[in-house]
C-alpha cells in the first residue's frame, strides 16, 4: 500500500534515544506537533554490513536536515535494548557510536506491517504442525519515507537489502518540496536548489523546455 499523498499512519513505536532510553514515538505526531518535516528510514538489521554505512551517512548529513527543518528517525524491528548495544558499539567495529537521532524499535511488527514493508509476505504451510509458516526473517526493506509538517507523505521509497541510500537525494527532494510550499511551483527533472522552477500549466512548461 502506498502512503504518498496520504496521512502518515498514526502508531506510536518503542525507540532507543541517544541518552540510552527508551522512549515511544508517533511519528505521525512528531511532524504535526513540531511543524517539522521528517524524514524516516527503515533498515533491516543491526549489526549487519551496509545498515552502519547509511545510519553514519544520515549522521554526518544531520546538520544539513535541521537546516532544512527535518527531523531524521532511523528504524528497525530491533528491539530497543539491541539498538542500545549497536549504539555503544564503536564504529571501527561496525557498531554506530556517535548516532544521536532517535531509532525505532519496532519489535512487534505494528508499524511496518502497516506500511507494508517486511519482507516476509509469504508463509508456507507445515503439514504435521497444521501451521502456516513465514518465508523470510521479516525484517524491513530499506523502505524511506519523508512526511510534511502536516503528516502527509511527500515521498516514500524502497529498496532491496544490498542497495544502499543516497542521502543527498533526500536533501533535494526536501529542498523541492520546500520550494513548492513557498512559491507553489513545480520542480523539473533533475532540479536542484538555485536552479529555475516552472508554472504548473503549459505555458509553463512550453517556456521551461525552451529555454532547456
Amino acid at each position: 500500500m502506498s502512503f504518498t499523498g496520504k496521512k502518515f499512519p498514526s502508531i506510536a513505536v518503542n525507540a532507543m534515544n541517544e541518552m540510552g532510553e527508551t522512549i515511544q514515538i508517533n511519528v505521525l505526531e512528531e511532524a504535526v506537533q513540531q511543524n517539522k518535516k521528517v524524514l524516516l528510514f527503515w533498515y533491516p538489521k543491526d549489526f549487519t554490513f551496509v545498515c552502519p554505512t547509511e545510519l553514519h551517512a544520515f549522521q554526518e548529513a544531520l546538520a544539513e536536515f535541521e537546516k532544512r527543518n527535518t527531523i531524521v528517525i532511523g528504524a528497525s524491528v530491533d528491539t530497543a535494548e539491541v539498538h542500545f548495544a549497536w549504539l555503544n558499539t564503536p564504529k571501527d567495529q561496525g557498531g554506530i557510536e556517535g548516532v544521536t537521532y532517535n531509532i525505532l524499535a519496532d519489535s512487534n511488527r505494528n508499524l511496518s506491517s502497516v506500511l507494508g514493508i517486511l519482507d516476509a509476505q509469504e508463509t508456507v504451510h507445515h503439514e504435521e504442525l497444521g501451521v502456516e509458516l513465514l518465508v523470510g526473517d521479516n525484517v524491513t526493506y530499506r523502505a524511506t519515507y519523508l512526511i510534511d509538517e502536516e503528516g502527509t507523505v511527500f515521498h516514500e521509497g524502497i529498496n532491496h537489502m544490498p542497495l544502499g541510500r543516497n542521502v543527498q537525494e533526500f536533501l533535494r527532494m526536501i529542498d523541492a518540496y520546500a520550494h513548492v510550499q513557498q512559491h507553489g511551483e513545480v520542480c523539473p527533472a533533475n532540479w536542484e536548489e538555485g536552479k529555475e522552477a516552472m508554472s504548473a500549466n503549459r505555458d509553463g512548461v512550453a517556456e521551461y523546455l525552451a529555454a532547456h
